[in-house]
């Protein structure tokens, strides 16, 4: 008889837990469910980088424990990168692509930890983006996606095009600036 009470004991707690842990993921999907990739464009140039990735999480910027259910991007998995002139595409496995167009990355960089990955100092590509909210009346937060690179080498080699493609952007002037300097 003492051993039921304690199976039954046993089995309320994992319920108790298994219970909360979907109300807290209800929440969270409920909370970040205007937050979105961009949609992927008809077509794109070729691609400056291609490879394997590790995608870890979506976090606000300066929280990295702090997970974003953003659609596409919410759940993490073995990955693809593509990085082109337009943007970057984020390839999921389980997940639809999801597209970070060039003129809403903010940087990329190094990262040592996120919110259900430590690695050694700098293992982690963080990738600043500007996210897309779906009510016009919200202001876009700023998020940081983290990845893992599968191969030596790939992280600087990441860093470097997702920084060059956003510099790209930076630097090209307005139409109004040329034409009023031309005055």
């Amino acid at each position: 008889m003492d051993k039921w009470i304690g199976v039954l004991i046993s089995v309320a707690i994992v319920a108790v837990a298994a219970w909360l842990m979907l109300r807290s993921w209800r929440r969270r999907t409920r909370r970040d469910e205007s937050l979105t990739s961009y949609p992927l464009p008809a077509a794109l140039g070729s691609f400056l980088l291609e490879t394997e990735v590790l995608y870890v999480a979506t976090t606000p910027t300066g929280e990295p424990l702090e997970r974003l259910a953003v659609h596409g991007l919410a759940f993490r998995g073995a990955a693809r990168i593509e990085i082109a002139a337009e943007g970057v595409v984020l390839r999921v496995a389980g997940e639809s692509a999801s597209f970070l167009p060039a003129e809403r990355i903010v940087s990329a960089g190094e990262a040592s930890f996120a919110i259900d990955r430590g690695v050694e100092p700098e293992g982690l590509v963080a990738i600043t983006w500007i996210a897309h909210v779906a009510d016009p009346d919200a202001r876009a937060p700023h998020v940081d996606s983290y990845l893992r690179a599968r191969y030596s080498g790939d992280s600087a080699r990441i860093i470097a095009a997702v920084n060059d493609i956003a510099a790209a952007r930076a630097a090209s002037r307005p139409e109004k600036e040329s034409e009023a300097s031309d005055d």
